[in-house]
């Protein structure tokens, strides 16, 4: 099982990024998809949660109404779209499968496959 994320990079203030993860080696059906993120010398943080279908999707407060989380099962794939990003979104980013039941702000401990991080940085 492979979570493979993508997608960081150097952005300033005010500006987008799309993460992706790509997942291969077996199926999700049934596995909420979650983003974290861990800032130097920071605890590692919820941040986006998606449900299998995409039907429903929470947020972190700190996240609401500028990260957008998407899937596309097909391609086996989720998305964090990411507007307006703010210096203290600088992290690197983590997606996590959690199977069901989906839970709307899961820890890290719950978890069950995790893939590499995408570094983020967002400059002022």
């Amino acid at each position: 099982v492979q979570l493979q994320a993508s997608g960081g990079g150097l952005v300033q203030a005010g500006g987008s990024l799309r993460l992706s993860c790509a997942h291969s080696g077996r199926t999700f059906s049934g596995y909420a998809m979650n983003w974290f993120r861990q800032a130097p010398g920071k605890e590692r943080e919820f941040v986006a949660a998606v449900t299998w279908l995409g039907g429903r999707t929470s947020y972190a407060d700190s996240v609401k109404g500028r990260f957008a989380i998407s899937r596309d099962n097909a391609k086996n794939t989720v998305y964090l779209q990411m507007n307006n990003l703010k210096p203290e979104d600088t992290a690197v980013y983590y997606c996590a499968a959690k199977r069901d039941p989906y839970s709307s702000s899961p820890t890290e401990g719950a978890m069950d496959y995790w893939g590499k991080g995408t570094q983020v940085t967002v400059s002022s």
